[in-house]
């Protein structure tokens, strides 16, 4: 016997209608579109419009089969995808020590102290939020020393708000193993005159050191809490989606076993597997291999929790002085060339793209983002929809062939936020700040785009994102009056739509979310709001829906 339908009709609000497709340029000023209702039947839409539509009469003439929902003049947007996050780093991070209010080392060494003493039985001390910027002289192990006071001397390991580089104190060098450690192609670990690793891990040694060693001392209990705790984060704040940037083993086992236990997760989940710096062709081609392996596996994939691709960080940061940029940094004179050559590049982009995969590519300093511009629209099928990350410093030339080609430009507007750029300037001078965040310029040029947060390196609020966006202000500090470069700002309808339907786009799926619109998922958010960008911030999440039911607030 089949099952009972549910039938819901939202009425007496306003529901977003987009009206702005990946790659078309909607400009500033573009007005937004609203209906007055929307009908959705279990988990799909089955009618947006006016109350005196057909579908919407039919309804109401069988009012023992309808639920009627009173928006009370709420607005009703698509749920928001986050086009680049990292959802184990995100669940984990939950449980760390936040140091983002820390603006030194004192301020550092005394919140880690403080939470020590208030965690006695934790096996180790793990925060995240530093900042190069913080401790401008460098950072060492015995800067961290001595700051347990249960007496036990316990291992202190320090995310940087980029996820770029791990800080550890002298018991967490110690645990880790470093001494034994060798360079690995991209990576820094920083040594004193004998060589001995004095306590930073940068780039290529986080990732192929710091990251699987947490993965291993963290239980398949606690990865699964993880995922959960990130996914109950992001209901609250209005996602019905995530796009994750760095999967690997132990997050996919995790996802599947997170499946196995509850049947499903009530987050559409697209997963890009993290390729990391080796030596030689053979060995990357060995882990685009086993990425072809993860995401052919029917079993563990499904429409709404699968691998789509591969993704591959070919520079650092800005901050960390780790971006690859075709003129030296400013304050010292350094050049810094990408992580990744052409060499090792291009047959990873080949091998992923002939097998079907989509090729994610992080560029950040504008000699990457030319380098992986070369590599993509040589060697990557348009039809695959390859994609570049956070293209923070940039060419105008590039900008124009990534829109000509219609690679899809991944950004972060949180990361363009003024309140964390205080020491750009002083980097990179002027001339190149002046080219920092171009997003006008990239939806002008054709690029489309999909908007993430980075969480857990940012904020992970939607509205915080399209606020910084389209005012290119600060929402960490609003009291801050700094725009920067704010002709490079989005508008908010096509800021919006980057953030639901384009983010959508990105991996293909465009025709199940991401809009409001009849057939689509009943994937949405309620959220009362104004229509315009300076209020943004003020926005308040009231239910997210996902599948055609309330997944958050949770209880009746």
């Amino acid at each position: 016997m089949a099952a009972p339908t549910t039938t819901t009709l939202f009425t007496n609000g306003k529901i977003f209608l987009s009206g702005v497709s990946p790659g078309t340029n909607a400009g500033l000023s573009r007005a937004p579109t609203f209906a007055s209702c929307m009908l959705i039947r279990d988990s799909q839409i089955i009618h947006v419009g006016s109350e005196t539509d057909a579908p919407v009469a039919s309804a109401l003439a069988n009012p023992s089969q309808l639920t009627i929902h009173n928006l009370q003049g709420k607005t009703i947007l698509p749920g928001f995808i986050d086009g680049h996050m990292h959802l184990m780093l995100l669940g984990q991070a939950l449980n760390k020590l936040d140091l983002g209010h820390c603006t030194n080392l004192d301020d550092i060494r005394a919140a880690i102290s403080a939470h020590a003493a208030a965690h006695p039985s934790a096996p180790r001390i793990l925060a995240r939020g530093w900042m190069h910027s913080m401790t401008p002289h460098g950072a060492r192990s015995e800067d961290l020393d001595g700051l347990d006071p249960t007496g036990q001397d316990r291992p202190v390991l320090v995310d940087s708000k980029d996820l770029h580089s791990t800080w550890a104190n002298t018991a967490g060098v110690r645990e880790l193993g470093a001494a034994e450690w060798v360079d690995v192609p991209g990576g820094i670990i920083e040594r004193d005159a004998e060589g001995r690793p004095t306590g930073v891990f940068s780039e290529a040694a986080n990732i192929n050191y710091v990251w699987p060693f947490l993965a291993r001392v963290a239980t398949v209990e606690e990865r699964v809490a993880a995922i959960r705790a990130a996914v109950k984060a992001y209901h609250e704040a209005g996602y019905t989606g995530m796009i994750d940037m760095a999967m690997d083993e132990g997050s996919w086992e995790a996802l599947r076993e997170l499946r196995r236990r509850d049947g499903a997760i009530p987050m559409r989940v697209a997963a890009y597997w993290l390729i990391k710096p080796a030596d030689t062709v053979e060995e990357l081609l060995r882990q685009v291999e086993r990425a072809i392996e993860v995401a052919r596996d029917t079993e563990a994939n499904s429409p709404d929790c699968r691998v789509v691709g591969v993704k591959v960080i070919c520079d650092g940061i800005v901050d960390a002085c780790t971006a690859g940029l075709s003129e030296p940094y400013a304050h010292d004179g350094r050049a810094v060339n990408p992580l990744w050559t052409a060499e090792h590049l291009v047959p990873v982009v080949m091998r992923a793209d002939e097998a079907g995969l989509q090729v994610a590519l992080h560029a950040i300093g504008d000699a990457t983002v030319k380098l992986v511009t070369d590599v993509l629209t040589a060697h990557a099928s348009p039809a695959r929809r390859p994609r570049v990350e956070h293209i923070e410093v940039t060419r105008e030339e590039d900008v124009e062939r990534l829109g000509k080609a219609s690679i899809t430009a991944s950004v972060q507007p949180v990361h363009a936020d003024p309140a964390i750029l205080k020491a750009w300037p002083r980097l990179l001078g002027e001339r190149r700040c002046g080219r920092a965040f171009a997003y006008r310029e990239l939806a002008d040029k054709g690029a489309p785009l999909a908007l993430g947060s980075d969480a857990p390196t940012a904020p992970h609020t939607p509205f915080g994102n399209v606020y910084v966006g389209t005012t290119r202000k600060s929402y960490r500090d609003r009291t801050l009056e700094t725009a920067v470069n704010p002709h490079f700002a989005l508008g908010l309808c096509e800021a919006v739509a980057a953030a639901t339907e384009g983010a959508a786009y990105s991996t293909f799926d465009e025709k199940r979310f991401g809009v409001l619109a009849e057939g689509r998922k009943a994937d949405f958010v309620v959220v009362d709001m104004d229509w315009k960008n300076e209020t943004l911030p003020d926005t308040k999440v009231a239910e997210t829906w996902f599948d055609g039911r309330r997944v958050w607030p949770t209880e009746p």
